[in-house]
Formats: C-alpha cells, sequence, structure tokens
C-alpha cells in the first residue's frame, strides 16, 4: 500500500459497515467485533479481500494514524 491509498483504504473498510478507529497515537484497530455474529462472518470475507487489494501496510502505520485522527476516526487513551 501507498500512503496516498489511505482515504481510499479507510472507506473501503468503513463501507463493510466496520468502524476504524485510530488508537492514541500508537495503533488503529478495525471493530468488526462490534458486530453481531451474523455480520461478522459476511464482513470477514471482504476485509480480507480488502487488505489483499490494498497489501503490506505496516509500514504506513504513523500515516494510517494521523489520517484517521484528522477525519475524527479516534478514541484516546
Amino acid at each position: 500500500m501507498k500512503e496516498e491509498d489511505i482515504p481510499a483504504f479507510v472507506q473501503a473498510v468503513v463501507d463493510t459497515g466496520c468502524n476504524i478507529c485510530a488508537i492514541g497515537h500508537v495503533g488503529y484497530v478495525i471493530g468488526d467485533v462490534d458486530l453481531p455474529w451474523s455480520q461478522q462472518e459476511e464482513i470477514q470475507p471482504r476485509l480480507r479481500e480488502i487488505s489483499e487489494t490494498f497489501g503490506e501496510r505496516d509500514h504506513l502505520m504513523p500515516q494510517i494514524i494521523a489520517y484517521l485522527r484528522s477525519i475524527g476516526r479516534v478514541i484516546e487513551v
């Protein structure tokens, strides 16, 4: 994944119905466990597809966190 792909990645996750939020300044989470079990089963293949489409993103952790914070998707710790 490239830095310019971050907004599209976040939007793709949001479009599945999952919440994606920065956790302070240290990480981020994709909240599929907040959904009922039946929806979790439905969404897991879609999340895997998103991950495969966008590719490796660990090297962009600070940029993903900054983007999520900039759009108000943050849980402060």
